[in-house]
Order: C-alpha cells, then sequence, then structure tokens
C-alpha cells in the first residue's frame, strides 16, 4: 500500500494524493525511496468498481446529531475525490484506504432498489424521511450509467416515502420530473453542497464534482420547479475557505434557497494524514496556520468525535464561524423554517402489485 509523502508530483484529478494504511490490516508495503527505484514511477490512478450483495440497503442513524433516522448509500467510495470527506475511513471496512482507493475503488450495491422495495413492502417498515445518501454522494459519476438513485426516487414516488438528498453534483437535474412529484407532496427536499465560489480551490478540494456556479443553477431549477432546496456550506476549513461563506451564501439566497447549514471540518482516523499531505502540496506556505486554526476549533486537536460539538466544534474561532454564518444566514433570509416532510402519504403495496387509481 503506497503510503508515500515524498513524492512531490501532484496528480490532477484526484484529491488524496496517497493511501493511507488500512487499520484493519496487520501488514502494509510503502514507498521509502521513491526517487531511487524506477518501478514505482507514479501513473494516473484508475477507477474501478466492484459489485456488492448484500441483503440490506438501509442504514440506522444512531447519531443524536443527525436529524433522519435512516440513510441509504448505494455507492460506496466517491469519486468526486473531495479531500475532507469524513466517509474516507469508512472505505476501510471495504478492505481498502481511506486515501486514493476512496476515489478510484467505488462499491456499487446494484441490489440497492430492489432490496429497498422489498423493505417498503414490508410491514416492518414504518414510514420515515431516508436521507440520500449520508455517506458518500448518490449523483457521483458512475450514477450517469447505472442509474441507481433514479430507481431509488422512483421508488420513493411508488411508495410514497419521503426522502432528502444531499449532492453537489449538477446530475440531479437529470432526475427533475420525479423529484417535481416527490415535491408536490412535500416528499423530498434537496440540499446542495457549495464549499466556495473560487473555481481554482474546487479543482484542488474536490476535483471531480461539478463547478461551484453549475450548483448555483441546481439550487436555482429546483427551487424555480417547486422543490425545497437549501445550501450546505460544508466543510469550513479555518484558512482555506471560511472567508468564502459570505459569498455562497448569498449566490446560494438569489438562486432561490430556503436555508442553509454549515460544519467545521474534522480530521478523524486517516483523514488527517491525507489532508496533511493534501495541504503541503497545495498550500505549502500556509499549511501549519491551516493545522492548528483546526485544532483550535476541536480542542487542541484535529479530530473530534463527541455528538453536539464536532459538526461545529467548539472555542474562539469556532465561535466566529458560527456568528458570521448566523449573520449571513440571516441576512440573505436563509433561516426561514425547517422543511417538514409529508409522512401521511405512504402506501404499501406488496412486490409486482400495481397501484389502483
Amino acid at each position: 500500500m503506497d503510503t508515500s509523502h515524498q513524492n512531490n508530483e501532484f496528480e490532477k484529478g484526484r484529491g488524496a494524493q496517497l493511501n493511507t494504511p488500512n487499520r484493519f490490516h496487520a501488514t502494509a508495503y510503502a514507498i521509502e525511496h521513491p526517487e531511487a527505484i524506477d518501478d514505482w514511477e507514479k501513473e494516473k490512478t484508475p477507477t474501478q468498481y466492484f459489485l456488492e450483495s448484500g441483503k440490506t440497503v438501509l442504514n440506522k442513524i444512531e447519531s443524536p446529531d443527525l436529524n433522519m433516522e435512516y440513510s441509504l448509500n448505494p455507492y460506496q467510495g466517491c469519486e468526486h475525490g473531495c479531500v475532507y470527506c469524513y466517509a474516507r475511513n469508512s472505505h476501510e471496512y471495504w478492505g481498502f484506504s481511506a486515501g486514493k482507493d476512496f476515489e478510484s475503488k467505488i462499491v456499487i450495491k446494484k441490489k440497492a432498489p430492489e432490496l429497498l422495495r422489498e423493505m417498503f413492502s414490508s410491514k416492518r417498515w414504518k414510514v420515515s424521511p431516508i436521507s440520500l445518501s449520508g455517506n458518500t454522494d448518490p449523483y457521483q459519476p458512475i450514477e450517469r450509467k447505472l442509474e441507481l438513485t433514479r430507481k431509488i426516487l422512483e421508488i420513493c414516488l411508488e411508495y410514497k416515502n419521503p426522502i432528502g438528498i444531499i449532492t453537489k453534483n449538477a446530475l440531479i437535474l437529470r432526475d427533475l420530473d420525479i423529484l417535481k412529484e416527490l415535491a408536490q407532496k412535500d416528499l423530498v427536499s434537496v440540499f446542495v453542497s457549495v464549499t466556495s465560489m473560487d473555481e481554482d480551490l474546487r479543482r484542488k478540494l474536490e476535483p471531480r464534482t461539478s463547478a461551484y456556479t453549475q450548483r448555483i443553477r441546481v439550487i436555482k431549477e429546483l427551487s424555480e420547479a417547486g422543490i425545497y432546496c437549501g445550501v450546505m456550506n460544508a466543510p469550513i476549513i479555518p484558512g482555506i475557505n471560511d472567508t468564502h461563506m459570505y459569498e455562497v451564501l448569498r449566490q446560494a439566497s438569489l438562486a432561490g434557497a430556503k436555508t442553509a447549514g454549515y460544519t467545521v471540518v474534522r480530521l478523524n482516523g486517516a483523514i488527517g494524514a491525507i489532508f496533511k499531505n493534501w495541504l503541503e502540496h497545495t498550500f505549502p506556505d500556509r499549511a501549519q496556520k491551516v493545522l492548528n486554526l483546526i485544532a483550535d476549533c476541536h480542542g487542541g486537536k484535529l479530530n473530534d468525535s463527541r455528538f453536539k460539538v464536532r459538526m461545529s466544534g467548539e472555542g474562539n474561532y469556532a465561535d466566529m464561524i458560527k456568528q458570521q454564518f448566523n449573520l449571513y444566514r440571516k441576512q440573505f433570509n436563509l433561516d426561514q423554517d425547517r422543511f417538514q416532510f409529508n409522512l401521511n402519504e405512504f402506501v404499501r403495496m406488496k412486490p409486482g402489485q400495481l397501484r389502483l387509481f
């Protein structure tokens, strides 16, 4: 497993620049002296896909600081390559690294729509909003071909089960027809993640995502179609994009967003080494300052898993971020009431049963 921090060549199109060791593996291999070994010459990392055939599709959310009860992830790993992504650590459960593997070895849950239909048809299911996807983006590039997310939305519409979506990919507009129908009965809300409006930063921070202007367009088109839409300005990375929130919230508001949220970056598990390496490649002049500011938001550490404070941080710098965000949120009328999912429309059907009108 490549754990090298030594090669200064930056691979464009990838967020992580190394593979960190998998904590569940007893052994790993590393490049100790890459300049002396011709066989280790750096090549572009191809994307590979792996099929998963599990028997369950919904994950019960136990975290008390999250609003949804269930999440559904049709994909594990994410080709978007956001270097800060908290979901990277979960890739180790699949036997992969949280680094380059996370964005180049994508696990596909091809049976997800079928399993969801079975769940909705079961008497054990009590109607509840589902978060799509909660871990990795349901509209990452492979979705264009496989359409697992679209099939999931079709099943939610068929059974009238509410669903919440968060994405940073303009591919969501492909499914505008289904989203409109869901919205007519208050069965869907969408949050679009917008980290900054600096396109040069996006290419470094989130290399395979939709452009920021495209994400603002998504908010506009969803809002004009009557779909409740908010903006997620996350994560806030002190010293990188903490001064960008004003413009993000301003443009999101002009596009029709109804609400806004944020989180402060936290570097749990392998993400610490991945992010540090990225910082040293990308912003060497301020790498240590950024790390110090992140630590200032988490009690002197880069990571924090405590419920209630892990998302927003604590301390002077975290308080300043919170105050600024709330000020802009109010200024741009993004503090409207939280969307209420309609739980009264759900219709249970047996697999293969046709709905009667």
